[in-house]
């Protein structure tokens, strides 16, 4: 009897080993205590993968403010005019930079007016435009450059801007403040808002060009290509648009891989 119990027990506890649960498999009982269900459940892995990107090399071209394209547009003659009648060019462009708008003011835009200058017994066309009073009366030209050359004259001609010949032509700050003790503008703070725009661009550079007598030399090759030395102060930009051309077609003439000049280097330029 007792081997018989013996052999039962060890029937049981052989049937509970093999019936146990394993891993991944779940035996849920239902209200049948009769029946039950085996219920599988899979181990999904997840797989992280690592993505690396490469950033391509990136070329970021400045475009020109409206500033820089006009102070482009207008340093040569401010130049030729501080040569001609010892007013420094960066006074004259920070001037026209100021009174126009960089060339986008109502007076500059309709009369090429670029230094707000009134009649004063002007005998040539005329605009009227609100300043001080309403509808004062300005002086209207054909052409931009015109508006420079009667500038010069403007201030050469009246006594009471004789004393700003007197500084040194590199002297703007001095240029500045005589300006506005001499009547040209009704403005206190006409003087800093010149002085920073020469700063700020700095203008004080074409005043040097013009002392140092660093002037451009500009050799014709024939009626379409001209050579020229470059000077301080020219990008491929400036003469582009002194010239009437392209910056490409300069850089194919010259088989240029970049856009850096040198100092006294000298390129062709297709006009």
């Amino acid at each position: 009897m007792k081997l018989k119990n013996k052999h039962i027990i060890l029937v049981l506890l052989t049937l509970a080993f093999n019936c146990g649960p394993k891993k991944g498999i779940v035996t849920k009982k239902k209200s049948d205590k009769n029946k039950t269900e085996k219920v599988v459940i899979k181990e999904e892995k997840t797989k992280t993968i690592s993505t690396e990107t490469k950033e391509d090399d990136v070329t970021v071209l400045k475009v020109p403010t409206s500033t820089e394209e006009y102070i482009e547009r207008f340093a040569d003659i401010a130049m030729s005019e501080m040569r001609q009648s010892k007013i420094p060019a960066s006074i004259t462009l920070a001037q026209g930079i100021l009174e126009s708008g960089s060339g986008k003011g109502r007076l500059s835009v309709e009369a090429n007016n670029h230094f707000g200058i009134k009649c004063h017994g002007w005998n040539g066309g005329k605009i009227y435009h609100d300043d001080d009073r309403s509808q004062e009366c300005f002086r209207k030209y054909n052409l931009a450059e015109s508006s420079y050359k009667d500038h010069s004259e403007f201030l050469t001609g009246r006594k009471r801007y004789s004393d700003l010949f007197k500084l040194k032509p590199d002297d703007y700050k001095g240029w500045a403040k005589g300006l506005r003790a001499a009547g040209y503008a009704t403005d206190r703070k006409y003087p800093e808002k010149l002085i920073s725009l020469i700063e700020r661009y700095k203008l004080y550079n074409y005043d040097k060009a013009v002392l140092g007598n660093n002037t451009p030399e500009i050799i014709p090759v024939n009626s379409g290509v001209i050579r020229y030395v470059i000077v301080k102060g020219d990008t491929l930009y400036s003469l582009a648009k002194r010239y009437k051309t392209t910056v490409d077609a300069i850089k194919d003439l010259n088989n240029m891989t970049s856009n850096n000049l040198d100092l006294g280097e000298e390129i062709m330029i297709p006009k």
